[in-house]
């Protein structure tokens, strides 16, 4: 998992220097972005929560993603990853969230969602935002690029929103 303790320590920095709380939103990763962010020393003062969403009912009773969302576009869909970043922003203390939901890997996939397919949400004041991507390797390389991704984007957008 190169570089993923230094983004989260410039996440870390970022997030207090804005005054914000984080919370995070997972299903592929199945908790790795929240412990990539509280390895650091001091977490609790910019993260406030992580959600470990892995079931199509966890994302309904926990993030109040709703079960027709689910059921119309699947798990792994951009409809999802927005609605588990706003669930996760309206069921926390926090001001910003990151959500994601993919295939890992070895099976899961499909045609249209082949493995390494990942759809990310990001939530920030007065702004959501959704993109997807596609990592190549096993299991272990989409869940680290997943976590990678996410604390990039997630500082980028942040920069952006000053």
């Amino acid at each position: 998992m190169n570089g993923i303790p230094e983004l989260a320590a410039q996440l870390a920095a970022l997030l207090q220097a804005q005054g914000r709380m984080l919370a995070t939103a997972e299903s592929c990763t199945g908790g790795m972005i929240s412990a990539a962010c509280t390895d650091l020393a001091g977490s609790s003062n910019w993260f406030e929560r992580g959600f470990v969403t892995y079931s199509n009912e966890a994302k309904t009773e926990l993030l109040g993603v709703d079960a027709a969302l689910i059921a119309r576009h699947g798990a792994v869909s951009e409809e999802v990853a927005r609605a588990m970043a706003s669930g996760a922003i309206s069921r926390s203390h926090a001001q910003v969230s990151v959500a994601v939901t993919g295939v890992a890997g070895p099976t899961g996939g499909s045609a249209a969602k082949p493995v390494g397919t990942v759809w990310f949400g990001f939530a920030l004041p007065g702004r959501l935002v959704s993109e997807v991507r596609r990592f190549d390797g096993d299991r272990a390389a989409v869940r680290g690029a997943t976590v990678r991704h996410a604390l990039q984007r997630l500082l980028e957008l942040l920069n952006e929103a000053g």
